[in-house]
């Protein structure tokens, strides 16, 4: 026997409905998110199972997440758990529901009906190891921090274009320890042509600069000492302390990441996927840590490449309806991998001459850069996903003999 169970989540409760292979509702309530709610969810499947049945039924779950404490509760007591796309569950309401009614009790409803009729479609959580998930985790955290002090470091840049230009002009990285240490004594125009050499030394080592320290303190002093339009005094006060918050920001974020980067290293480090993540040509410790934790670890999870493909996002969408055929990118995607495979074939291309040579094909072609790294990303998944299957590590040759025309 099958039992299909719908659970609509959220912060401090859910909705579960359960039905049996029929469609008919079997049992239905709200439980808490909590240990006791666990328990009575577990009551509402025993309760749905009929009396004369000897053996325990299949479980099959839907839910908008393939993550969190209540994922882990029921992947851990034997139900096979479906991740469904939250636009999935809209699209499959809008096709029953013409009235456009919503309810969290009406979407676990939904939520079971879409697995009974459609489970095939959808994603079984992965049974990921411990250590990979904690690679994930870190790496998602690691990941996050770079994003926000990227926008942190656009609104200094933002600010300094109102009032001081001559610090744009001494630091192209707004996030480097030169223009934190610096901006952080000299946050105005005034203060940075006060600076003496020996003052910018001492704050660009304070920043942990060790090599040319005089040489760069020459060239950001003369840089803050060139005459720009400014504001009035006043105003460029205000514009400084608003530099001044922001700088302390984002030193605390350097600091945020680099402490991540080594937890990040020493968990990759001990993942027996890690040397051949890192043989891969342009994945370093980073990014090879993202693409681990992104794709997971379970060995079950991708039974081809096309599959590890498809779930990156890198393979093409075609659209065909009569003569007309279209190929383009896909945009629903996870966009922490995504970024990720593309600083990996951003590297590769470098590193190497089989990724240059697609990447030179695909441009020639007319793709955009973008374009042409996302095909390099695709074919680079496909090589990684085979490594792992096979326990090689990467190999230039193997990998791209099937391009030599490219190569040559």
């Amino acid at each position: 026997m099958q039992l299909f169970v719908g659970v609509d989540w959220a912060e401090d409760h859910h909705d579960v409905c359960v039905i049996d292979v029929s469609g008919s509702v079997r049992a239905k309530g709200r439980v808490t998110n909590d240990l006791a709610g666990v328990a009575k969810l577990h009551d509402l499947v025993g309760r749905a199972v009929p009396a004369e049945l000897d053996e325990d039924p299949e479980v099959i779950v839907g839910i908008e997440t393939d993550r969190g404490l209540l994922v882990r509760a029921l992947v851990a007591v034997g139900y096979r758990v479906l991740a469904v796309n939250p636009l999935g569950v809209d699209r499959y309401r809008d096709r029953v529901r013409v009235s456009g009614a919503k309810s969290d009790p009406g979407d676990a409803r939904v939520l079971a009906d879409m697995v009974r009729t459609d489970g095939h479609q959808h994603r079984p959580v992965a049974a990921d190891s411990d250590l990979a998930e904690a690679i994930k985790l870190v790496a998602r955290s690691h990941q996050s921090a770079i994003w926000s002090r990227r926008r942190l470091a656009n609104q200094v840049r933002s600010a300094l274009r109102e009032f001081y230009l001559a610090a744009l002009d001494a630091f192209d990285e707004l996030t480097h320890p030169d223009a934190v240490s610096v901006l952080a004594i000299a946050p105005t125009p005034e203060l940075g042509k006060a600076l003496s050499r020996s003052k910018i030394a001492s704050a660009l080592r304070r920043g942990g600069r060790k090599i040319n320290v005089d040489k760069r303190a020459a060239a950001i002093q003369a840089a803050l000492r060139t005459d720009h339009l400014t504001q009035p005094p006043l105003v460029a006060d205000a514009y400084g302390n608003i530099v001044a918050s922001l700088v302390k920001v984002i030193a605390a974020h350097n600091t945020q990441i680099a402490e991540l980067e080594e937890v990040l290293e020493a968990h990759f480090g001990q993942h027996p996927d890690a040397e051949i993540l890192r043989s891969q040509p342009g994945l370093g410790v980073v990014t090879g840590a993202r693409v681990l934790g992104e794709f997971g670890d379970d060995p079950d999870r991708y039974a081809t490449a096309k599959a590890r493909r498809n779930y990156a996002g890198t393979s093409p969408l075609t659209i065909a309806s009569g003569t007309r055929r279209v190929v383009r990118a896909r945009h629903i995607r996870n966009r922490r991998l995504a970024d990720a495979l593309h600083w990996w074939a951003f590297n590769a291309i470098n590193q190497s001459p089989g990724a240059r040579a697609l990447y030179d094909h695909r441009r020639a072609a007319g793709d955009t850069h973008s374009g042409a790294l996302r095909v390099v990303a695709n074919r680079l998944v496909a090589i990684a996903h085979g490594c792992l299957k096979n326990r090689t590590l990467y190999d230039e040759t193997t990998a791209w003999a099937h391009r030599n025309d490219l190569a040559a």
